[in-house]
């Protein structure tokens, strides 16, 4: 398994979540690819740590569908597949309006302000066709409300799920479909400012609903 020369080793003693994070976030942004036989000796070495917390990543990452591991056989990056993409968009577009309904009433003005200056941010690189720069301000975005809405259960699930359409988003967020998000983010933060829990819940989930022509070309493509 090839792995990127340069990587800045993890410090030692760090928490298994680190590890997880990172595995999972090469997996998202395209450094371990579909297919990629992931071998925990390797990536141990690549993240200076030990095999334990490895293993215990790539069973966690094997249930969110990012990694396939067959028995007695070997571990690899799971391929796009169209019906645990959909299901992940159905969890996570449920569970961001439970957590904007219930963050309307929390969010301060400092919160609006931020959540407009990242969808300004994921206007400029949707232009740009800056895809990694375009998630980083969605996550900035969508992640104001969860973290005002103060659910752990929500916030635990949305943070297993949300990579499986990252995967997808990242491929696509350089079409004129991906900037539809710009405007329905401007509605969903007119509404967080006005105090309509009922308007912001509704539009976020149309927000995560504009996903579904760009969730089945890319699955399409690679199944």
């Amino acid at each position: 398994m090839p792995l990127p020369a340069g990587q800045v080793p993890l410090a030692r003693g760090l928490l298994r979540d680190d590890v997880y994070r990172r595995l999972r976030e090469a997996i998202v942004d395209g450094t371990l690819t579909p297919g990629e036989q992931l071998r925990d000796g390797e990536l141990a070495t690549w993240l200076g740590v030990s095999r334990t917390p490895v293993r215990e990543a790539l069973l966690r990452l094997q249930q969110a569908g990012l990694v396939t591991a067959t028995p007695g056989r070997s571990t690899t990056v799971a391929s796009l597949d169209a019906r645990a993409v959909r299901d992940a968009q159905a969890v996570v577009a449920a569970l961001h309006e439970v957590a904007v309904r219930a963050a309307v009433s929390q969010l301060t003005d400092d919160d609006v302000r931020r959540m407009r200056v990242a969808n300004k941010a994921f206007a400029r690189a949707l232009r740009r066709g800056d895809a990694e720069a375009a998630l980083a301000a969605d996550d900035e975005l969508h992640g104001i409300p969860v973290k005002a809405a103060a659910n752990e259960a929500v916030r635990a699930v949305l943070e297993e799920y949300t990579p499986v359409l990252r995967r997808v988003e990242r491929l696509r967020f350089s079409s004129l479909r991906g900037r539809e998000s710009v405007a329905l983010h401007d509605q969903l933060i007119d509404a967080c400012a006005a105090r309509d829990a009922d308007a912001a819940a509704a539009t976020s989930t149309r927000t995560w609903q504009t996903l579904t022509p760009l969730l089945d070309q890319a699955t399409g493509d690679q199944l």
